[in-house]
């Protein structure tokens, strides 16, 4: 039996005339990259199909970030495992044993998706498009397994991220979306800043908005002046994801995240001092080990002080490579009830929020045909608006605001 390391990485000509599907999990980041491997088998001559049944080749771009997505992704490989499979991302790249235990693929590196794309020279066409702008992070956090995956960091030259926005606004994109493990990291290999690419893309043509991707606290802090008023550009959305991960000082401290809640604050606070109308998101990790009330309850308030329009809830899970492995966990009762709470309180500040837009007259951008006579639009705030009428991908125009849900409105254009 060969070894995970002996396993070849494919020639991609081999695709050549194939019916290929690709199935993607995950973040941005991967999304991002099943992008680019698409246009490379589209470069090849494949055929790229909806539907593993129709496909002579299938793709899994695989995700391990909590053990839930890792037994996920174990069961859909088994499911997969009579075809002529391959497979790319996270759980490729750290955990192949795992992988071979339930079938026989062949695996594509992250790295070499990124080697061939360079040499292809196209980019989809979809409305919402992804640029990945690094690899990799600097942080250390106890939980992650992500840095064991993606490794240091490794910027994306600013001449590389301008070329990719420019060829995706030709494209007709009408959302790019900039994205990595940690945006706000950008630069800190190469003696730049993320301030740096955002004033580079203000001046490209086009009809389409920038989305900047999730940033983690610690790297923003250092930046955070210059990265405000990077943020006056007309193509930004108002929009940031934050991720906090707890209320409490003392696990901050315990996952090595690099800053303090504080700080965090200190960051959405000046940011909504310059931009009131500022759109928040987060993550919150519930259950990491040594988690006690005064700790949860200490999340259940931050969230309560902060107003997220949306928080994303985790409950700790031990992964493999991480320094708290080792680390008792708690039981998974007391994890899903601290998760259902979390949720509850963040769902009820988010309908509060968006209920007070009823009545009130927004600027939106089309950015998704959701279905034959609906699209999506985002606000200058990246708000989701659902308008039922048939408008192109890339309309501006303004909506009233009909009805409030908890993760998007619904209006009509006037």
């Amino acid at each position: 039996m060969m070894s995970a390391e002996q396993i070849p990485s494919p020639d991609f000509t081999i695709f050549s005339g194939r019916r290929v599907f690709i199935e993607t999990y995950g973040c941005r980041y991967n999304f991002g990259s099943s992008a680019k491997l698409a246009e490379i088998l589209k470069h090849e001559g494949c055929i790229l199909v909806t539907k593993a049944e129709e496909a002579d080749m299938v793709v899994l771009n695989t995700c391990t970030v909590v053990a839930s997505t890792q037994r996920r992704m174990l069961r859909r490989l088994a499911s997969l495992s009579d075809n002529n499979l391959y497979v790319t991302g996270c759980m490729a790249e750290v955990q192949r044993e795992a992988i071979l235990a339930v079938c026989r693929p062949v695996f594509i590196p992250d790295a070499i998706i990124q080697e061939q794309y360079r040499n292809v020279g196209t980019v989809s066409s979809d409305p919402v498009a992804i640029v990945q702008i690094a690899k990799g992070c600097v942080g250390n956090c106890t939980y992650c397994i992500t840095r064991k995956a993606r490794g240091a960091l490794k910027s994306v030259p600013l001449s590389e991220i301008r070329n990719q926005v420019t060829a995706y606004a030709r494209a007709g994109a009408a959302e790019i979306q900039l994205t990595a493990q940690d945006v706000s990291a950008w630069g800190k290999d190469i003696g730049l800043t993320l301030p740096d690419v955002l004033h580079a893309l203000t001046d490209i043509e086009g009809d389409f908005r920038i989305r900047v991707g999730m940033m983690n606290p610690a790297t923003v802090y250092d930046i955070l002046d210059d990265l405000i008023d990077a943020f006056s550009g007309e193509k930004l959305f108002r929009f940031i994801h934050l991720p906090v991960q707890t209320g409490s000082d003392r696990l901050l401290e315990k996952m090595q995240r690099g800053y303090g809640c504080y700080e965090f604050e200190n960051i959405i606070r000046s940011f909504r001092r310059q931009y009131p109308d500022l759109t928040l998101s987060t993550d919150m990790i519930v259950g990491y080990p040594g988690e006690d009330g005064s700790d949860f309850s200490a999340s259940r308030s931050l969230i309560s002080r902060m107003k997220f329009h949306k928080v994303n809830v985790t409950r700790y899970s031990c992964r493999p490579y991480t320094a708290a492995r080792s680390l008792p966990d708690m039981p998974e009762s007391v994890k899903k009830e601290r998760s259902r709470l979390l949720q509850e309180d963040a769902e009820k500040i988010t309908a509060a929020l968006h209920t007070q837009y009823v009545g009130r007259i927004l600027p939106f951008i089309v950015t998704e045909k959701i279905r034959k006579g609906t699209v999506m639009a985002r606000t200058p705030s990246y708000l989701g608006i659902v308008l039922p009428e048939d408008l192109p991908v890339g309309f501006f125009g303004k909506a009233e605001i009909l009805e409030a849900h908890t993760y998007y409105l619904k209006g009509k254009r006037i």
